[in-house]
């Protein structure tokens, strides 16, 4: 059972979907979302960047996956924790040090992307929503979150 305080929950337009959020595996990451989720930051944000048999990303203000939060960029907190389906992780540039407020949810194994990106939860209900969240590059009349919040 996941810690309290630690249960992320989107509901998005497919549907609900659980995320346990992990503080032992990055608790900057999970300070920050948390943040975040309070500011009301993810209502309406849309998944701009869905592929097919690899994750959907959420996060962008802008909707493009250009933008981030107000506040600087987080240090990464690469782990061990594997990037299989349901993990959540965090978007970067480049530079390692460059999350900010994108993530993304994978829908399958995605191990080359282990210890490269960080890891901060996993979906525990709610994936075959994620499952049915619009494909695209971008994503045409994208699906969205509609609300986050933590409890």
């Amino acid at each position: 059972m996941p810690e309290a305080g630690n249960t992320l929950t989107l509901e998005t337009t497919q549907g609900p979907v659980v995320i346990e959020m992990r503080p032992d595996l990055a608790p900057g990451h999970v300070e920050h979302i948390k943040k975040l989720v309070a500011e009301k930051f993810y209502d309406g944000i849309v998944f701009h960047r869905v592929i097919e048999g690899f994750m959907a990303q959420t996060g962008c203000p802008h909707g493009t996956g250009t933008g981030g939060s107000k506040y600087p960029n987080l240090k990464a907190e690469f782990n061990a924790e594997p990037h299989v389906r349901g993990v959540c992780s965090m978007a970067r540039a480049q530079d390692p040090n460059s999350a900010n407020s994108q993530f993304f949810i994978v829908f399958a194994d995605a191990r080359f992307l282990d210890r490269q990106y960080t890891v901060w939860g996993k979906v525990t209900s709610g994936m075959e929503n994620v499952d049915k969240i619009k494909r695209g590059e971008p994503v045409r009349d994208p699906d969205k979150i509609i609300s986050a919040t933590v409890s």
